[in-house]
């Protein structure tokens, strides 16, 4: 019985086949020459869009790694300067507590206060820095997607 209904299957698809191929043949609008003409056109179109889509996209990515490593060379050196800064307010700081050890004009809690006001002061600095030049590079980023 699974012969027969396979032969049946495949004596079915061919006749649909056939129809189906004279149908098209009959109705189609334009001949075989103009409609292989037309496909070839549209190929040739569809090449040229994509050539030009692929051009575009790598001269936008290289202009993209271009933005970034510029914005990441200057956050680095931002963080870099900052963190130097206040190794600089912590070395001062240190300094102080020794100098004041032998003076005893101020007690380890206000120095330690006072450090703790430093180190305050120099996060929200690299912090607001931080966020400028996130934002910065995000703006950046728009323009560039928006051309």
């Amino acid at each position: 019985m699974s012969d027969m209904n396979t032969k049946d299957f495949v004596i079915g698809t061919l006749i649909g086949g056939i129809i189906g191929a004279c149908s098209a043949l009959m109705l189609a609008p334009k001949s075989g020459k103009e409609l292989r003409g037309d496909l070839t056109e549209g190929a040739q179109s569809a090449r040229e869009k994509t050539s030009e889509f692929t051009t575009n996209a790598y001269e936008k990515g290289s202009e993209w790694a271009t933005m970034a490593r510029e914005k990441s060379s200057d956050f680095a050196r931002n963080v870099s300067d900052q963190s130097t800064q206040l190794y600089d307010r912590v070395k001062e700081a240190t300094s102080n507590v020794k100098s004041s050890n032998g003076n005893e004009e101020k007690t380890a809690d206000e120095l330690a206060d006072e450090l703790s006001n430093n180190l305050d002061e120099a996060e929200k600095e690299m912090s607001e820095s931080v966020k400028e030049d996130v934002t910065e590079l995000q703006t950046s980023v728009e323009q560039q997607a928006n051309r």
